[in-house]
Order: structure tokens, then C-alpha cells, then sequence
């Protein structure tokens, strides 16, 4: 396998205030090293369990925009990041990141303006002139050259098949040498060939097989018997 841009990242709780919400997170508290072993690593769990906060800090310790962009975006629309960021410290890998970007599905509307307003080269289009869905994939597509990927839900404005569509992209890109690092609910994103899957959960963070992500079995559960589990549902 080849060398990894990211090989491990250690959290100092010094530097994070002793009446920080982190340390109510049961995901995080008790994180101190956090080793990545796979060029394709998935965040998941239930909404509130820390991925995306783990995420965002990552991107912005590496030097992203905290809103999304490649490491050249320097702008903000509200100022809402956690000092988890200041805190994480990375072991890094001998090779060199040639591109990156840091994608979050909630603030790509404000990627694309400042797109528009401040980054815009004459290279890339108007996303806005897009639909949701096509202009992330495109966005996601555009660099050919070996990175760091950080992805928060990509999948968010994405069709089934369109998430097909990036699976097979995520997968050439590790192939070709880049690392990608997801926080994502999609059973079908977390299929990736060789990825690792990190569960967040009140007991903390531990690999997880896909079959066994909730992610997975929830979508099971309900495809093999819609009309039962709606009953259930309905009537509870």
C-alpha cells in the first residue's frame, strides 16, 4: 500500500477548554491518537455522535477553509468552528499532497459563490448554474491529481446512482494515490472496496464491517419488509 498523506492524528485536551461541549461528546472525549491504515476512511454513525466535528477539525488543522474549498479558500459566512481544530495534531505521511479540497454538503452553496466572486480563474464554471446534485459531483470531479479528500455527507444532495457514480470515483482516486477521509450515512458510499469504517458511538470510535454499520442495517431492515417496519413505525 502506498504511503498515506495523513498517517495518524493525536487530539491534545489541553488546548481545549474544560467547559468545551467536546468533551460531552462520548465519541470524542476519550479520543488521543486516531490511526488511519486505508487510503479511503468512512466516519459513521447516528447525527450528533462527532463525525462531522472530528471532520471539520481535521480540515481545518490541515489548513482547509473551514466552510469547504482546497487549501487556497480563505473566506467565512459565519463563524461557527469548534477549537477541536487548535487541538489535533497530525503525523504526516513522506509524500506531498498535489490537490485537496475539504467538501461540506451544508456550506457548498457558499463554496460556489465565493467561486463566483473571488476564486474564479476563468477555469471552473458557475455552479449555481447547476443543479444541486450535478454541481457537487462535478465540484468533487474536477482534480485528476492525488490529494487529500475530506468529505462531510457528500452524499446529501446525491440520487442513488449518483452515488454509484462517486463510489467509483472515490474508489479509482485511492487507487491513483489519494486519501480520502468521509463522514457519511450512505450504505452504498460505505461499500467502497478496502475502506475502513469508523463507527462513532457512545463507546467511542472502532472499526465496524459494513454489513454491520447502522447505516446498513436500517436500510436492510426496511427494504426486505417496507410494509411491516412502516406499520411499526406508523403505529408507534
Amino acid at each position: 500500500m502506498k504511503d498515506l498523506l495523513i498517517r495518524s492524528l493525536t487530539v491534545d485536551w489541553t488546548e481545549v477548554a474544560e467547559d468545551s461541549y467536546l468533551r460531552e461528546i462520548p465519541a470524542l472525549r476519550g479520543l488521543e491518537h486516531l490511526a488511519f491504515r486505508r487510503p479511503v476512511t468512512f466516519f459513521a454513525g447516528e447525527n450528533g455522535s462527532g463525525k462531522s466535528t472530528l471532520l471539520e477539525a481535521i480540515a481545518v488543522a490541515y489548513g482547509f477553509n473551514a466552510e469547504g474549498g482546497s487549501r487556497n479558500f480563505h473566506f467565512s459566512t459565519y463563524e461557527d468552528v469548534s477549537e477541536l481544530g487548535e487541538a489535533v495534531h497530525f503525523v504526516r505521511g513522506t509524500v506531498k499532497p498535489g490537490a485537496g479540497y475539504f467538501f461540506r454538503a451544508e456550506s457548498f452553496f457558499n463554496v460556489a459563490t465565493a467561486i463566483v466572486e473571488r476564486y474564479n480563474d476563468g477555469a471552473q464554471p458557475d455552479y449555481h448554474q447547476r443543479s444541486h446534485g450535478e454541481s457537487f459531483l462535478e465540484y468533487m470531479s474536477r482534480s485528476g491529481r492525488p490529494g487529500l479528500y475530506l468529505m462531510d455527507e457528500p452524499e446529501a444532495a446525491l440520487s442513488a446512482q449518483r452515488q454509484l457514480t462517486l463510489l467509483c470515483h472515490i474508489a479509482q482516486r485511492a487507487a491513483a494515490g489519494s486519501q480520502f477521509i468521509i463522514a457519511t450515512h450512505s450504505p452504498i458510499l460505505l461499500a467502497v472496496p478496502d475502506a475502513e469504517i469508523l463507527e462513532f458511538s457512545e463507546s467511542g470510535i472502532h472499526p465496524c464491517a459494513w454489513r454491520d454499520t447502522e447505516s446498513y442495517r436500517v436500510t436492510k431492515l426496511f427494504l426486505d419488509n417496507p410494509e411491516r417496519m412502516l406499520q411499526r413505525l406508523l403505529e408507534e
